[in-house]
């Protein structure tokens, strides 16, 4: 389980730019924009916050943290538009599944 660092400390993003717990949205967001979004995951993924932490801080759901995940992996940050969320859940869906 990755530790949380504590408030002062900062953590650096994949790009090398320094995140800290400052940097996350505040948690009465309301309207996610595809850079909050990132700062969550990226957040999560860097250890300034679990994973746990970041649902209740932004009452979101594990599925609704792991889809934002799952698309910036698959996406990058663009996959994180709502207005083409269906179009990348169906590329998503026709993709064909190994058989084993």
């Amino acid at each position: 389980m990755t530790q949380r660092l504590r408030e002062a400390e900062e953590a650096s993003t994949p790009l090398g730019q320094l995140m800290t717990l400052r940097d996350l949205p505040p948690t009465n967001t309301k309207r996610w924009v595809i850079r909050r979004k990132a700062e969550v995951v990226a957040g999560v993924r860097l250890g300034l916050i679990t994973l746990e932490e970041a649902c209740q801080r932004y009452r979101l759901s594990l599925d609704e943290f792991l889809s934002w995940q799952h698309l910036i992996d698959r996406h990058g940050m663009r996959g994180l538009r709502a207005t083409r969320i269906q179009e990348y859940r169906a590329q998503t869906s026709e993709e064909p599944v190994d058989a084993e």
